[in-house]
């Protein structure tokens, strides 16, 4: 679907039957709207409005067409429709303040009324296009015809100045003057509104799409979007699943930018994945979410908190779709579940890249159809009850930890990020300890309760579990950004696990072969006394 704008140049006469005709349309959607809400019929609902509002029976159809699709809005969003506020919430919170009068209150006001105020009529192909609202050339000048009832019509003259060779404004009066020679119209919608007393028609109409010319039998570019750092990671993938080639796209330039300026720039960076995508001949996997979580005011996180209030993820994904489809360009979305983790923890250590880029490769890998096994050395490693007791004893030992940074800290505000982290430590260590009971309990069964390897393989919770015992007890953080450490053990676990033995009474693992540095030496020898004392696992990695 495409919109385009323009300006209308009407006579004062004019002006005010079409104001009159703006304000008994908007009444009626508003009306329409809370009939809508109480359960009324559409069909009873359109005949009981055209004899309120003394309007044409197609325009009261697209009233309550209107209305509807409000209502549905707001179910989609997970809002009330009940607290809708036509003209705009925000504005009308501002009329609202007593303090607020004069010309202020006054330009606020206009504005608000100008915001209510509407007329749309829906594109008819039978009906040349558009019944109400139709663009006619007379003259070699283009005008809106509006019809205001009783076989009476107002026409406007539509400005539009065209400053790009490739303005899609062209495209459409191309179109126009091809349906009146030939006959064969196409519909149109066209919906007026007011803003700062002038008159702009909003033409809405759908787009030939091309065929999909790249698609995934090449092979696919995942996409993954990130916060911190605030950029794109673009990952080349073939069509057998391995990595060719990375790219990465800033969006520090979002910041501190107003809606359509981020507008403007989003769409700049949608041509950017396009023609990255266009250059290697492949389609593009992204992720498929619903909602992303922001934040919020007094959590603690409020540098990344304004991050995820400058920009929308959903907005840029949206775009990335209607830019491919324009440009023949298959886009598949995918569940998006544990690929950060997978990149992070399987592929970055392999590949040595960075965990954003191993997450796209992740999801363009998902977008082909692979499915991403647990390593071997992984699963050996979670299979030893040995790690499992010093994967829990590290664990506790960072909880300890940040209690007292709890204790000592005197803001509120920075206590609660240190509050959510110990309950996720707490969480993990019952992970751990219900694993070290059981170590296949992460495993999945069929329906005669019999182990299915290779469903084990791809469980999305062993992953999780992975990342429980890899991350603190090996990395010193939950995700770190630097993972090279746990490339030791996903390529030469047998040599790690020959110098590594449980110490009795511990739970933990020290190396049986002392190191040749003296000091080393002396560490390891002082360690090694107590049978009750832990050792870093990281040491010997």
């Amino acid at each position: 679907m495409i919109t385009l704008q323009c300006q209308l140049e009407l006579s004062n006469q004019d002006k005010e039957i079409l104001l009159s005709l703006m304000r008994k349309f908007s009444s009626c959607m508003r009306y329409a709207y809370n009939r809508l809400l109480e359960g009324n019929d559409r069909k009873n609902l359109k005949k009981e409005l055209q004899t309120i509002f003394s309007i044409n029976s197609r325009y009261v159809d697209d009233a309550i067409l209107k209305a509807q699709n409000v209502i549905n809005l707001c179910k989609e969003t997970n809002q009330n429709p009940k607290k809708v506020i036509f003209g705009g919430r925000k504005l009308f919170n501002k009329l609202k303040k007593n303090h607020l009068n004069g010309k202020r209150r006054q330009k606020l006001k206009k504005q608000w009324k100008e915001k209510r105020l509407s007329l749309y009529s829906r594109g008819d192909k039978t009906k040349s296009g558009n019944l109400n609202l139709r663009l006619i050339k007379e003259n070699d000048n283009w005008y809106l015809r509006i019809n205001t009832g009783n076989r009476q019509w107002i026409k406007a003259n539509v400005i539009r100045n065209v400053k790009r060779q490739k303005d899609k404004w062209i495209d459409f009066i191309f179109k126009l003057t091809e349906a009146e020679i030939t006959g064969n119209y196409f519909p149109y919608s066209v919906e007026i509104n007011i803003k700062q007393g002038k008159f702009y028609a909003n033409i809405s109409y759908e787009e030939t799409i091309p065929t999909v010319k790249y698609t995934k039998e090449k092979g696919i570019i995942g996409l993954d979007i990130n916060a911190s750092p605030f950029h794109i990671a673009l990952a080349n993938v073939s069509k057998d699943g391995n990595l060719i080639g990375y790219k990465s796209i800033s969006l520090h330039e979002l910041i501190g930018k107003n809606k359509n300026q981020r507008e403007y720039l989003l769409w700049h960076i949608a041509y950017q994945v396009i023609n990255y995508a266009k250059e290697n001949e492949k389609a593009i996997a992204v992720e498929r979410l619903k909602k992303i979580p922001k934040g919020y005011r007094g959590d603690g996180k409020g540098k990344l908190r304004k991050i995820f209030q400058q920009w929308s993820y959903k907005s840029l994904l949206n775009k990335i779709k209607v830019l491919g489809q324009r440009n023949g360009i298959q886009v598949i979305e995918i569940n998006p579940a544990y690929t950060s983790v997978i990149g992070a923890y399987k592929y970055c250590p392999q590949h040595n890249i960075d965990k954003d880029i191993a997450g796209a490769y992740v999801i363009g890998r998902r977008g082909l159809g692979y499915k991403d096994k647990i390593p071997k050395n992984y699963i050996k490693l979670l299979n030893s009850k040995e790690y499992l007791q010093y994967s829990i004893l590290k664990l506790e030992e960072k909880q300890e930890e940040l209690k007292g940074y709890l204790q000592e800290e005197r803001n509120i505000y920075k206590t609660k990020p240190i509050k959510q982290e110990i309950k996720s430590i707490d969480k993990d260590i019952k992970l751990l300890k219900n694993l070290n009971s059981n170590p296949k309990a992460g495993q999945q069964v069929n329906r005669w309760k019999e182990p299915v390897r290779e469903e084990y393989k791809y469980s999305y919770k062993l992953w999780r579990v992975v990342k429980v015992a890899l991350g603190i007890p090996i990395l010193g953080k939950s995700f770190n950004r630097d993972l090279s450490l746990l490339r030791t053990i996903l390529v030469d676990w047998d040599r790690i696990s020959r110098r590594l033995a449980p110490v009795l009474g511990a739970g933990a693992m020290v190396s049986l072969i002392p190191p040749a540095d003296p000091q080393a030496n002396l560490k390891w020898r002082n360690t090694n006394r107590s049978a009750s004392s832990c050792v870093n696992f990281t040491q010997f990695v």
